[in-house]
């Protein structure tokens, strides 16, 4: 998420939830309301969140601001996962645990990792 923010030149929550549009900070650590928030002001929306640590979570674990609701509003088709290849080749998959069977098996299956510039692999979540 770093080399992200750096690259649009924009300030970044260490472990936070910012909001960009148009190339603009509009929100910094947002919780689920305050997303839910952005949700009803601005119509394109994307997430994009990377694997925490070694154990593969993208939801559930460290990232409790996307709740099962921000989720469903947003949709799996708006879900970027973004990551470096060494992290994706310490995991065996990508994990999902909401605390709602719906969107946790709204989220498995597979799913596109950004890798790089144009580039991405196919990667399992699992629930």
């Amino acid at each position: 998420m770093r080399a992200i923010t750096d690259e649009m030149e924009l300030s970044k929550t260490l472990l936070g939830v910012d909001a960009v549009f148009a190339g603009q900070l509009v929100g910094t650590d947002v919780n689920e309301e305050g997303i839910l928030s952005l949700l009803e002001r601005y119509e394109r929306r994307k997430i994009i969140v990377t694997p925490i640590g070694g154990n593969g979570f993208i939801f559930g674990r460290g990232s409790k601001q996307f709740t099962p609701r921000v989720i469903k509003e947003v949709g799996r088709e708006n879900i970027i996962v973004a990551s470096t290849r060494r992290k994706l080749s310490k995991l065996d998959c990508l994990r999902v645990d909401t605390g709602d069977a719906e969107v946790d098996e709204m989220l498995c299956g597979y799913m596109e990792v950004t890798v790089g510039y144009r580039e991405g692999m196919m990667v399992q979540v699992r629930c």
